[in-house]
């Protein structure tokens, strides 16, 4: 079992559609594009994200800023195909 630090907090699952990219073959630009629900458009798709230090020990890959990582992180993921298109 893992330890959670507070589980009795509500946690809602981001779950990940799309296609999972080949080790062989990884997509150009952000290897989590093809599913990421945060994807922003071409950059995601052309780009290597910058390496950044998010907290105390962590460090991301993402072209969003972290300020605004950490407010959408508040917010439920826009997921594609969904809601009328």
């Amino acid at each position: 079992a893992i330890p959670e630090p507070d589980p009795t907090s509500d946690k809602e699952r981001i779950l990940l559609t799309g296609d999972v990219p080949s080790a062989r073959d990884l997509p150009s630009g952000c290897r989590f594009h093809t599913r990421c629900p945060r994807k922003i458009g071409a950059i995601c798709e052309q780009q290597v994200p910058p390496l950044r230090d998010a907290a105390a020990g962590h460090v991301i890959r993402c072209h969003i800023p972290i300020e605004e990582l950490i407010e959408l992180q508040s917010q439920p993921p826009v997921v594609e195909g969904k809601g009328g298109e």
